[in-house]
Order: structure tokens, then sequence, then C-alpha cells
């Protein structure tokens, strides 16, 4: 059997995959890869279906040796100059590993978290069918240490079609991400102060939820509650201090925090690679019906 030995695992190193729906009524959160277009994208390189578990890696600094076979690798998300036995390959290609040589990723350039796909896939055992970690619950494969050996699963017949994949550079600066109004948007005396604010992603971020700054937002009702309600990834709630939080994979339910917006599904994705100290920007999607108004949602 073809495994990995995890050398180095950087600040944190998780096996992810496309996480396990349709169980929230449970309060089990969907969970799976922060960036999942990267990690699809991983995937089709190496001719794995969309759903074979990836190492998700955060700020680079991993390292794995190939024992039992040969293998093809490849990395997506944020640029960390992969390399084998310290041959750079490329971001978003496609390369051969062979036995006994040493898959590494270096610090990112720009971006937060990397996806190291293998072909076959990262076959350990499955959670309530996924092998995702959820970093809230602790539900699903623990994340990875230096010593332990990872599986890699049987590939399907196909071959990998192409050698790199055309892929734009990971913003460094400015992001603008797309909301939807949320479900509790009259809650705020000036809910449009969440598109006219240029915030600042913060360093309190992690895969539940990524904190911003900037001109704190105001409660209409300061004394009133809400009930804790169930809620989705891009979330926006906002707790009592003003500032917003975007939610991630990991997310709970709101803890009676209003939503305010929702990023879209897509820009999900982008909020996987910010950075604390990017500046950030929403855009409504859609015009916001003021409360009260005869239109309705």
């Amino acid at each position: 059997m073809t495994t990995l030995e995890v050398l180095r695992t950087g600040p944190l190193a998780l096996l992810e995959d496309l996480g396990r729906p349709g169980l929230a009524h449970v309060g089990v959160t969907r969970s799976g890869a922060a960036d999942r277009r990267a990690h699809r994208l991983a995937n089709r390189l190496v001719a794995n279906p969309d759903d074979r578990a990836t190492v998700e890696i955060t700020l680079g600094g991993f390292a794995a040796r190939v024992h039992g076979g040969d293998v093809d690798v490849a990395v997506t998300g944020a640029d960390t100059d992969p390399a084998v036995s310290g041959v750079p390959f490329g971001n978003n290609s496609i390369h051969r590993a062979r036995a006994g040589e040493v898959i590494s990723l270096g610090a990112p350039h720009a971006g937060l978290r990397s996806y190291l796909a293998v072909r076959g896939g990262i076959a350990v055992d499955p959670v309530l069918g996924s092998r995702s970690y959820d970093t809230l619950s602790a539900i699903g494969p623990r994340p990875l240490r230096a010593g332990d050996i990872l599986p890699v699963g049987r590939h399907a017949e196909g071959y990998p079609e192409l050698d790199q994949a055309p892929v734009a550079a990971i913003a460094d600066d400015l992001l603008e991400l797309r909301v939807v109004p949320g479900p509790r948007d009259d809650w705020f005396t000036d809910p449009e102060a969440l598109v006219h604010t240029d915030w600042v992603a913060t360093d309190r971020s992690d895969r539940v939820g990524m904190r911003l700054a900037g001109r704190p937002l105001t409660y209409r009702w300061p004394d009133r509650q809400l009930p804790s309600e169930g809620t989705t990834r891009g979330a926006i709630q906002v707790p009592p201090n003003g500032h917003p939080v975007i939610l991630g994979p990991d997310h709970p339910v709101t803890g009676g925090y209003p939503v305010i917006g929702v990023v879209t599904d897509a820009d999900t994705d982008t909020v996987a690679q910010i950075r604390p100290g990017q500046t950030v920007r929403l855009h409504w999607t859609r015009p916001r019906i003021p409360a009260g108004s005869s239109t309705g949602w």
C-alpha cells in the first residue's frame, strides 16, 4: 500500500473533503474544505472525484514522505512553492512523487490555505460519512501530527488530462465580496453601513468564523434578544460589539446574534484565503428592501 508519512504539519494541517451534508437537524455542521474551489481543482488535477479527501494546510510548512510506491500529487490554493525532494513543481500542477521522496510546502506568498491532493485520495476511515475534521465539534479525523501515516486510496482508471491549470493569483490587498441581504438586517439602525465600510480581517479568525474590524454596526433594539437560529456558511452575524463575523465551514448556530447578510456561496471560497490585515469590502448582490416596506421579502 502506498502511504504518506507526515514529517511536518506547519501551523495546522487537516484532512478535508466536501463535508457531511444533511445532518444540521441533529446539530452536525457540514464542515469540509474551507476553499472548496481549490480542493476540487486539486482532485481534478490528479483525476480524483471531487469528494476525495485532501490535506488542507494553513500557512504552509507541511512535509510528507512517500512510502510503498509512486504517487501523483497536486497542490492548489495559496502558492507555497511546492516541491518534491527540493525540486519545485509549481502550484496548480501535477507531479509524480517517487517512493522515498519528500513532498514539501513553504510559506505562502499570498492567501492562507493550500490543498494537497494525491491520486486515489487520502483513505482514512470516514466519520458520519465524511473524512473532514470539524474544528468546533472535533468530529472527524483529528488534526495531523508528525509521524502520522496516511493511506492512499485506489485510483480510478482515468488519467489526469492536464499538467497545469491556469488559475488567477490570490489577491493580497483589497478583496471584494458579494452579499445577499440577511434575514435580520432590520435589527440595525443603519444596515447600509455594512457595505459602506472598509473592513479589516482580524487575527481572531479560523474555520469557525472570520472577525472583521471597522466602524461598529449599531443594534436598533439593544435590549432585545433573539433565540439561537440555524445558519449557513457565509452568514454575517453581528455580536453586541458591532463587529461582523463571517461564518466559516465549521460554524455553530447564531448564539442569538442577528444575521445582517450572507456572503454568496461562490465567494465563501474567497473568504477562506483572506489573511489577517487584509481589507474587505462588501457589496449587495440585489437591492435591500427596507424594513416596513410594503414590498416585503
